[in-house]
C-alpha cells in the first residue's frame, strides 16, 4: 500500500464500491472494477487482491437476494465451472499480465455479441421457472459452454460475472431471480477459488492488508445498488449489463 499514489487508493476504493453496487444491482458492473484494479496493479496479482472483495460483495447479495435463486439453473452450470476453473489454473500457470487482458477482454466482446445477436434474431429464451427437471439438448450445450467460460474467466481475471449474467439474461431471468441466482452461484464459486489463488501466490499477506482497507467500500457500494435496483426496469437491466460488459471488455483490449 506504501507504494500507492493517494490518486490509485481512491481509484481503487471507487471500484470496490462498485462492486458492492454491481452485486446487489447491475451485475455486468463489476467488469469496470476489474479494468480499474488491472490498471492501477499488475494484471496478474490484481486477480488475488479482488478476490476477497468479490467474496464480501457476495455475502452482501446473498444476504439480499437469497430467497431468489433458482437452484436448478445452479446446479446444472457448477459442473461445467469446475472444468473452467481448473483450465483457467492452468492457464495462469504461464500468462502474463498481456495475455490476461487480451485473453479477458476478447472472450467478454465475444459473449456480449452473441447475446446481442440472440436477442434481436429473436430467439426465444426459457423460462427458469418452468423447469421440469429436463433441458432440452441446445440448453444442456448452452449451460455447458456458458459454465465453462465462466469458470475460465472467473479463475483468470475475476471476469465470470459478464459471462454469467449473459447465460441468466439468455435463459430468461427477470431482476431478482437474476440476482439471487447470481449472488449464490459466485458466492460458491469465488470461494472455492481461494485455495487456488493462494497456491498460485495471488493472494498472500500484502494483498490481503490492501483487501482489508477497501473492504470498507463495498458495504455502502452494496446499500445504494440496493435502493436502487427498484428504480432499473427490466429493459434498461439488461441494456446496463451488456453495456457494462462491452466497455469492461474494450478497456482490457486497450490498456
Amino acid at each position: 500500500m506504501d507504494t500507492l499514489t493517494l490518486w490509485q487508493l481512491a481509484a481503487l476504493a471507487a471500484a470496490s464500491a462498485l462492486v458492492g453496487f454491481s452485486k446487489t444491482a447491475v451485475s455486468g458492473a463489476n467488469t469496470i472494477s476489474l479494468a480499474v484494479f488491472a490498471a492501477v496493479l499488475p494484471a496478474r496479482e490484481s486477480t488475488g487482491v479482488l478476490l476477497p472483495i468479490l467474496i464480501a460483495g457476495d455475502v452482501l447479495a446473498v444476504l439480499t437476494y437469497r430467497r431468489h435463486a433458482h437452484w436448478p439453473t445452479l446446479l446444472r452450470l457448477f459442473p461445467a465451472v469446475a472444468v473452467g476453473v481448473v483450465a483457467g489454473t492452468l492457464f495462469m500457470v504461464w500468462a502474463d499480465d498481456d495475455a490476461v487482458r487480451t485473453s479477458i477482454g476478447a472472450i467478454l466482446l465475444f459473449m456480449a455479441g452473441v447475446t446481442v445477436w440472440r436477442r434481436r434474431s429473436g430467439a426465444e429464451a426459457e423460462d427458469p421457472q418452468q423447469d421440469s427437471g429436463r433441458s432440452s439438448r441446445t440448453g444442456r450445450l448452452k449451460a455447458r459452454s456458458y459454465g465453462v467460460l465462466g469458470g475460465f474467466t472467473t479463475m483468470v481475471a475475476n471476469a465470470g460475472g459478464p459471462v454469467m449474467s449473459l447465460y441468466l439474461l439468455s435463459a430468461g431471468f427477470r431482476k431478482l431471480g437474476f440476482l439471487g441466482t447470481s449472488a449464490w452461484f459466485f458466492l460458491i464459486v469465488n470461494t472455492s477459488k481461494v485455495p487456488f489463488s493462494v497456491g498460485l501466490g495471488l493472494i498472500d499477506a500484502r494483498s490481503l492488508l490492501l483487501d482489508a482497507a477497501m473492504l470498507l467500500f463495498v458495504v455502502p457500494g452494496a446499500w445504494i445498488g440496493r435502493k436502487s435496483v427498484d428504480r432499473i426496469n427490466q429493459k434498461l437491466f439488461e441494456r446496463l449489463v451488456i453495456g457494462a460488459t462491452v466497455l469492461g471488455g474494450i478497456q482490457l483490449l486497450l490498456r
